[in-house]
């Protein structure tokens, strides 16, 4: 019936139904660029609380592992800016020294030099806070009871001992 009213309109009264057609076919092709892109975090996730728990207990072990390594990392900065101390005083004892020389080697053919005879490596002076752990450590306890009586990660207690110098 359709087909009939449609043969019954003239050809140039068809421009309508022409147009119909393109936009329908237009919308059906276009429709799926137009469409919004669904973001799969923006729908609650629907965890069991067993599953909630076991997220959090992760994160916990997880936060608890970054505090041991941050304690480490700080422990090995210490002992190495106490080391770089050390350092700084032995140059500057020596840098005094050879002022003294120079400025004595003037008046004098032959400077007298230190009676001290200079070790190839420098004598450490032990840190006050170490000097704790050095003593539990001579007294035969092992690096967990010391870290206990301490209160101190055993990581760090390990890390001082391991430094300590010979």
């Amino acid at each position: 019936m359709f087909a009939c009213h449609l043969l019954a309109i003239g050809k140039d009264q068809m421009w309508p139904v022409y147009a119909l057609a393109a936009a329908t076919i237009a919308y059906v092709i276009l429709r799926p660029m137009f469409r919004k892109k669904k973001d799969p975090l923006e729908k609650p996730l629907n965890f069991s609380l067993v599953q909630q728990r076991a997220v959090e207990r992760e994160m916990s072990n997880l936060l608890v592992e970054l505090s041991v390594m941050a304690r480490q990392l700080t422990a090995q900065l210490d002992t190495r800016t106490a080391k770089l101390e050390l350092l700084m005083q032995e140059a500057d004892q020596k840098i005094a020294q050879l002022k003294q020389l120079t400025s004595g080697s003037a008046s004098s053919s032959l400077p007298s030099l230190d009676p001290s005879p200079v070790s190839a490596e420098p004598s450490p002076a032990i840190d006050p806070r170490h000097a704790e752990v050095y003593m539990l450590a001579d007294q035969g306890r092992t690096p967990a009871e010391i870290a206990q009586q301490l209160g101190r990660p055993r990581g760090e207690v390990e890390l001082i001992l391991a430094l300590r110098p010979r």
